[in-house]
């Protein structure tokens, strides 16, 4: 071989050599960094995990406790809130993902909900985020108002709760949807021996109930046949997307709502049809107020007294608030007592010894009735008020299922107060806390009330409900014409389980069949 051969070989030797001397140093290097990352991960890990001992939940980098979130809302998330704060001692602090609106304090703790419902309700209003969040459906009404603007409201929707009118007409309505319109349907389901869902039943009953209230009209909902009423299907539908957006960053459903896209798109199509009604109510109101009819210009209804007001200038309030107005106090009426009911029917079709007692209490009362001959049953008033024991079973089912299960409040913070987990606390209510025990309200037999900063389902301090008295009420009057002529039956197999939403809707609503009480 000569001296060139052996100096190109000794030259790509050299090459040869120092190429893997290189790759094996970035092989190294790229090892070297995957150790460190892999480190990091692992120290990352064992970090968020030691401060889920302590806070309650796991706090990552960034994302915040939102993965544990996610795995809560894929299961029963009031449950999830429920052990979450029982962990924590009553109060919890959630730490979304950085630079978004899901950071809040959670509590169950009777004390700190008297201090922000009554010693200090000045200082917790609803906020900002609240407000904004559900400003397209409810606007500015009662609900989601503060300061003078709710002051305002409250008083003048007190008064017309308060007159005799507005009672009698509550009661006279109810009387005439119970007995003209839901005791058919129950007797055609009866008759066709086919399960049919209790809680759509319900909520047609209250809606229409609401409505005249509110609006002084009668949608007609609650029908032989169930129709589909294209308000009553919009109205839900909106308060539905509207929940949606408490669980989703601000940024992200406000982009949505920019792009009409998604449950956003659903949400603005909802709305624009309820206000397609209310509006037309309002100027069909307007035109009987205008009219001089004395039967019309003395209906006794929300809306018709807001109307006779005038503002702050001393001119008459605009359609826009009077629409605020009407579908706030829809929202709240419809929903309170037929979601309550639905998860009373379920109660008690697990729990024959409370029904039996209710029965015995119906049958007592309607054997000291003197002089009356044979025809349906109509509960009197003053009867309704004597049903101390189904009142207290409609409490219970209250205190297990509230009807609001979680509430809003801001003081620079957001704190979410968990009306659900306050009845499943121990602390609270004793080693019994999750049995369905009707007596836990009654004191040698008589009816006793509890605070409402431990029993919130009707919230207290200034905000307490207007409307709980009639609530109570309504139930009454509904549960006790039910069950003094039916038995309610679940479906056998049928799933029953909390939906995400404003209110505790049963998620696959409440399927039952129907056996007469003469039948059983």
């Amino acid at each position: 071989m000569n001296s060139g051969n052996q100096t190109a070989l000794f030259s790509y030797s050299s090459n040869a050599s120092t190429t893997a001397n290189v790759d094996m140093a970035r092989i190294l290097t790229e090892i070297q960094v995957l150790e460190l990352l892999f480190a990091i991960s692992i120290f990352v890990t064992i970090h968020s995990l030691r401060q889920g001992r302590v806070r309650g939940l796991a706090v990552w980098p960034v994302v915040g406790m939102l993965p544990s979130l996610l795995l809560g809302v894929r299961k029963d998330i009031y449950e999830w809130i429920t052990g979450l704060v029982d962990r924590q001692g009553g109060t919890f602090i959630f730490c979304g993902p950085w630079f978004t609106s899901l950071h809040c304090v959670v509590t169950a703790d009777p004390r700190n909900l008297e201090h922000m419902l009554k010693t200090k309700f000045s200082n917790y209003p609803k906020g900002e985020y609240f407000r904004d969040t559900l400003r397209d459906l409810l606007g500015d009404g009662i609900f989601n108002a503060d300061d003078e603007t709710w002051r305002g409201q409250r008083k003048t929707a007190s008064l017309e709760f308060h007159s005799a009118a507005f009672r009698s007409m509550t009661v006279q309505s109810l009387l005439e949807l119970v007995h003209s319109r839901l005791l058919p349907v129950l007797a055609e389901a009866h008759e066709h021996r086919k399960p049919f869902d209790l809680q759509d039943v319900l909520l047609r009953l209250t809606f229409d109930n609401v409505c005249m209230i509110a609006f002084g009209i009668d949608p007609g909902c609650l029908r032989v046949g169930l129709p589909e009423i294209p308000f009553a299907k919009a109205f839900e539908n909106a308060t539905e997307a509207a929940t949606i957006r408490f669980l989703t960053p601000t940024s992200i459903w406000k982009a949505f709502r920019y792009l009409d896209l998604g449950n956003e798109r659903c949400l603005r199509q909802s709305i624009y049809r309820v206000d397609e009604f209310a509006y037309e109510v309002i100027r069909r109101r307007k035109k009987e107020l205008a009219s001089g009819e004395p039967e019309k210009a003395t209906r006794s209804d929300i809306l018709t007294s807001f109307m006779k007001l005038r503002d702050e200038t001393g001119n008459p309030y605009p359609d826009k608030f009077l629409r605020d107005i009407c579908v706030n106090f829809i929202l709240a009426g419809r929903d309170t007592s037929s979601v309550a009911l639905a998860w009373f029917f379920w109660l008690l079709s697990q729990h024959q010894e409370v029904e039996d007692r209710i029965l015995k209490e119906l049958r007592q009362i309607v054997a000291e009735r003197e002089g009356e001959g044979e025809g349906e049953l109509v509960f009197k008033p003053e009867e309704v008020k004597e049903m101390e024991y189904l009142h207290a079973a409609l409490g219970e089912a209250l205190r297990l299922y509230p009807s609001v299960p979680v509430d809003h409040k801001e003081k620079g913070a957001k704190v979410l107060y968990s009306v659900y987990a306050m009845g499943r606390l121990e602390s609270i209510w004793g080693k019994d806390c999750r049995d369905y025990k009707p007596e836990r309200w009654l004191r040698n037999g008589r009816l006793m009330g509890e605070s409402a900063y431990k029993f919130p389902a009707f919230n207290g301090g200034p905000r307490l409900c207007l409307g709980r008295d009639f609530a109570y009420y309504q139930m009454k009057f509904v549960a006790a014409s039910i069950l003094h002529r039916y038995r309610v039956e679940v479906a056998a197999g049928h799933p029953v389980e909390p939906k995400i939403a404003l209110t505790l809707y049963m998620k696959h609503g409440l399927l039952v069949t129907l056996r007469r009480r003469d039948e059983a």
